[in-house]
This record gives structure tokens, C-alpha cells and sequence, in this order.
């Protein structure tokens, strides 16, 4: 039993860790923002979803009581990802702004209180625990797929301009820290996800090792369908769940784990 609980630790700090890391990428693209003193350009639903991803992670953590390294991590992300939608919303044009005033009723007050109501006054406490946790199973799925679109720019363009190795291998540590996490504290909900999550993250570096030397090509000449902006890339994060958390795609979204956005992550799952 000690020695389970010590790798229940081991990885937790090591999980919490690496999210945190992965939950500031986005701060050189808010340093642009403010420098430029206009949010245009951006979007605001990455940081939208991984605040919804950290609430959800945090709620379930509570519910099961023994994860307390779910609600570290998701309670940074909650700062922090608010932080980034105060400044976003501060000097973005006003149609963002209503935009993000839609997507935080959407995701933060309407889909998360459906979810607290639906679950909270269940009198088994274990097909709660169960139900909430399928959720936020479902969601980290969903968010650790987005890596998808950006590898489909990277083969179509042949350029890893838009997939930063660093933070590849970030979201792939992640994702194999919360997966351990996981499995010791015997919480598949934590782990399945992050399974998902290291196989993507292996194969943005091996796309990355195959077309890091090969010529630039713009996107016009591969298809110009996909048109990317040449404002700085947003990372999404799920780690969140645990963990935010994974893709880097030019204007739009990826904890922990709990894994997993920007940014991961979605927070971190």
C-alpha cells in the first residue's frame, strides 16, 4: 500500500508539473495581444473549453475525494485560463466579444450547471461518481482528437512551422505522467484518455522529425482551402484532462489530467 500511495505521488507531482508548464504556452501570444492592444485575429473558445474542462475535473476530483492532484493542477488552470479570457475579452472587437460572452454561457454556466444538476442530487453516490466520470472520459477524448486537424496541416503543407516540437513533447509527457497517475490510483476515467493522448503526441514528433528539413511550402500552394494566419499559434489544453490538453493550431484551439488546452487541453486530465 505505501508503495502504492508513493507512485500515486510520484506521478501526480510530475503530472502537475508538466501541465503547468503546458498551461503557460499561450502567454507569449497574450504578450503579442497586449502589445498590439487588440485580440484580433485570436479566438477565445480554447481558453473557453479548457475552463470548462478544469471545472469538470475539479468537480469529479472532489466527488471521489482520494485525487487531490486533479484539483491542484485544474484549480491553476481555472486561474489561469481565466486570466487569458479577462485579457482576451479587454481587448478584443466587440463582435469577439459577444462571441465569448455566448461561449462562456454555452460551456461555464449552462453545460456545466446541466452537469452539476444532473449528478449532484443522485442518491448513489457511486452511479454518480460513475456517470460524471464516463463525462469527463468522453470530453478528454474529444479534446485529445484535435491534434488531428493540425497534423492534416502539417502533411498537406509539408512544414512544421505549426506543430512546435517542445510543446509536442510536452503534451506527450503529460499524457504518459497522468496516464501512470491514473492507473495507480486504479481511475480508468484518468488514464483511457491519456492513452489517446501519448499516441497523438508520438506522432506529431515523428511528423516532426520526417518534414522538420524539408522545404517550407505555403499552405496557398498545398490548398487553398487551408489558409493559416500569420498571427502566432494558440495551443489548446486538456489535461487538464489532466491536463489540458492537445494541438497547436494558428486561431483556434487542446489541462491534463486529469490530463489535459492552449493549450491543452485542455486543463488537464
Amino acid at each position: 500500500m505505501a508503495l502504492h500511495l508513493s507512485w500515486v505521488f510520484v506521478f501526480g507531482i510530475l503530472g502537475n508539473a508538466v501541465s503547468f508548464m503546458v498551461s503557460l504556452a499561450p502567454l507569449p501570444t497574450f504578450y503579442q495581444i497586449f502589445k498590439k492592444k487588440t485580440s484580433e485575429g485570436f479566438q477565445s473558445i480554447p481558453y473557453v473549453v479548457s475552463l470548462f474542462s478544469a471545472m469538470l475535473w475539479i468537480y469529479y476530483a472532489l466527488l471521489k475525494k482520494d485525487a487531490i492532484f486533479l484539483i491542484t493542477i485544474n484549480t491553476f488552470c481555472v486561474f489561469i485560463q481565466t486570466f487569458y479570457i479577462v485579457t482576451y475579452f479587454y481587448y478584443g472587437p466587440k463582435k469577439e466579444k459577444i462571441l465569448t460572452v455566448k461561449l462562456m454561457l454555452l460551456f461555464n454556466v449552462f453545460g456545466f450547471g446541466v452537469i452539476f444538476l444532473a449528478t449532484y442530487f443522485l442518491k448513489n453516490p457511486s452511479l454518480r461518481l460513475l456517470i460524471l466520470g464516463y463525462i469527463c472520459m468522453a470530453f478528454a477524448l474529444a479534446v485529445f482528437v484535435a491534434p488531428l486537424a493540425i497534423v492534416r496541416k502539417v502533411i498537406k503543407t509539408k512544414s512544421v512551422e505549426y506543430m512546435p516540437f517542445t510543446l509536442s513533447v510536452f503534451l506527450t509527457l503529460g499524457a504518459v505522467m497522468w496516464f501512470f497517475y491514473g492507473l495507480c490510483l486504479k481511475d480508468m476515467n484518468v488514464a483511457v484518455p491519456n492513452i489517446l493522448g501519448f499516441i497523438f503526441g508520438v506522432l506529431q514528433m515523428i511528423l516532426y522529425a520526417v518534414y522538420k528539413n524539408h522545404p517550407k511550402k505555403t499552405v496557398e500552394e498545398s490548398d487553398p482551402k487551408l489558409q493559416l494566419s500569420d498571427h502566432p499559434v494558440v495551443v489548446v489544453d486538456v489535461a487538464k484532462l489532466g491536463s489540458d490538453v492537445n494541438a497547436i493550431i494558428p486561431n483556434s484551439t487542446n489541462s491534463n489530467n486529469g490530463g489535459r488546452t492552449e493549450g491543452n487541453a485542455f486543463s488537464k486530465v
